[in-house]
């Protein structure tokens, strides 16, 4: 029996519905007394005085409240509700456990659900009876706010915490980039070892510092940032260089515009240690960050370039777009039209007398935004192709987590940088697609998944992407022996020949890896 769904030997079954119950407890990293364990005596305690039995104790052990996302024992336990349940309530510590949502309706939407199938959610350390009454709805109300308010006030706390190890100096996530390394050093500052691609720091008093790459990666940032500043050559001539010279990113692919432009204008070049570009505060909405809301320490790390080069190729990449209006921009984008009869990222971005496609971008929204200020309609659909470029942008993060989920569970992970595969523990293979949600006609989500019959990977990952194609909506694991067709076209519910393989989190793939240990006989 799997740990989230954990059944006690002193737990029996016997009674009818109405005295029936399952208990759920939760633990994220909260103080001991909200441990399992403590929370499931209280229940059992409340049981007990009130002639209930205990059929089932769901268990979602280091979950967030936060939302449903990972919490697949709780998932587990509403999919039973919806389904015609044989107990009549479910036993909770207290409000918080039942979830720390940031909408307070989302909980009370949830006990409606069970409300809805006669089940009665009953908080068993809360000092009100959950019976209907104007004062228990109340205090509920009351209860649900504050749990949220309370991991508002931790998100706070823990943000303030990061900064301040920011400004002494300390890495805050993310890969190293081109060129640099991630060390882990003690608490005392003592390096201790160079972490890997999708290692993690183990102790919490250790801390991470960049320190400089290979000698031929440093010598390569110093040469693009030469080309760039000293010789005037942009991007995508730059990568298409290196590519000649048969360089590899740190990610063993090609050198594209955008990973030579990045290198170019992140400060880490210059030793900088920056955090909150970008903040996905609660798990709720990915924000980019303007520059003024960046923290910043200068000269924490060794530096790969001087700040004086560094500078000056920000004030190019700027001079670039700032001198122009918008309506200077819209003009030259209608003479590249008129001259070449179509427009594309491409065709920009080879133009040198042009900003590059990027500028576009930013500036109006969207490429397809500025293609329809100039009285452009490309036949082809251009969202389409916005998607895609940032699905590939996206594809490296997402084959990175994997990496860092199968290797924090115990795993040995390598990678092919040819074909892309991951070999887990020499013992099967397992590739990482992308699927975009598109519509149908009448507007119901769609998603292709390509299964790469030619590598034939033993498990296809396939991340399935919510309706904006901004983050994963959940996850498809599809054994290649079950699998008779190359093509599969997904909708929202597909049966169980298909949604058996579905999981809201990769929890069940990294446990795939896990390495039992068995203590040797004597």
């Amino acid at each position: 029996m799997s740990k989230g769904d954990r059944r006690h030997p002193e737990l029996k079954v016997a009674g009818d519905r109405s005295t029936r119950a399952v208990a759920y407890v939760r633990m994220s990293t909260d103080h001991q007394r909200y441990s399992t364990e403590n929370q499931l005596d209280t229940i059992k305690a409340f049981a007990e005085a009130r002639d209930i039995e205990i059929v089932r104790v769901y268990e979602d052990a280091g979950k967030s409240g936060l939302n449903l996302e990972g919490r697949e024992a709780f998932q587990r336990l509403l999919a039973y509700v919806e389904r015609g349940p044989d107990f009549g309530a479910i036993l909770v510590y207290d409000i918080s456990r039942w979830g720390r949502f940031q909408n307070a309706d989302q909980g009370a939407h949830l006990e409606f659900l069970c409300s809805r199938a006669d089940i009665v959610v009953h908080y068993c350390a809360e000092q009100f009876e959950n019976d209907g009454s104007i004062s228990s709805n109340l205090l509920k109300t009351v209860k649900r706010v504050m749990a949220g308010e309370y991991s508002r006030e931790l998100s706070v706390k823990v943000f303030a915490g990061q900064c301040r190890l920011v400004e002494k100096g300390f890495r805050q996530g993310g890969m190293a980039g081109y060129g640099l390394r991630r060390l882990l050093v003690d608490e005392h500052g003592e390096p201790k070892a160079e972490l890997m691609l999708g290692e993690r720091k183990s102790l919490q008093t250790d801390r991470v510092i960049l320190v400089l790459g290979p000698t031929e990666e440093v010598e390569t940032v110093r040469r693009i940032y030469r080309l760039f500043v000293e010789q005037g050559v942009q991007e995508a001539e730059i990568a298409a260089r290196l590519n000649r010279d048969g360089l590899l990113t740190d990610l063993g692919r090609s050198w594209t515009r955008g990973t030579v432009h990045e290198i170019l204008t992140n400060p880490k070049y210059i030793g900088d240690n920056v955090f909150n570009r970008v903040s996905f505060k609660l798990k709720m909405r990915r924000v980019v960050n303007t520059p003024d809301r960046w923290v910043r320490a200068r000269g924490a790390f060794t530096a790969l370039v001087d700040t004086d080069v560094f500078e000056r190729a920000a004030r190019i990449v700027e001079d670039r777009s700032r001198k122009l209006s918008d309506t200077d921009l819209l003009d030259l984008l209608r003479s590249l039209l008129r001259a070449q009869g179509s427009l594309s990222s491409l065709v920009i971005d080879e133009r040198d007398d042009m900003p590059s496609s990027s500028v576009y971008r930013n500036r109006f929204g969207s490429l397809l935004r500025a293609y329809h200020l100039v009285g452009y309609n490309p036949r082809r659909d251009y969202r389409y192709i916005e998607i895609n470029r940032r699905i590939r942008t996206l594809h490296p993060d997402v084959v990175a987590a994997v990496v860092d989920g199968l290797r924090a569970a115990g795993g040995e992970v390598s990678v092919d940088f040819d074909t892309g595969l991951l070999d887990i523990n020499g013992e099967f293979k397992a590739s990482v697609v992308i699927a975009r949600c598109g519509e149908t006609q009448a507007g119901s989500p769609r998603w292709r998944i390509r299964l790469d019959t030619g590598l034939a990977p033993d498990i296809t990952v396939a991340v399935r992407m919510d309706r904006g194609n901004v983050s994963p909506l959940d996850y498809y694991l599809l054994p290649r022996l079950d699998m008779t067709e190359p093509n599969l076209r997904l909708a929202q519910n597909n049966g169980l020949s298909l949604d058996g393989y579905r999981f809201e989190t990769l929890d069940f793939l990294f446990s795939l890896a896990a390495r039992a240990q068995f203590e040797e006989a004597a």
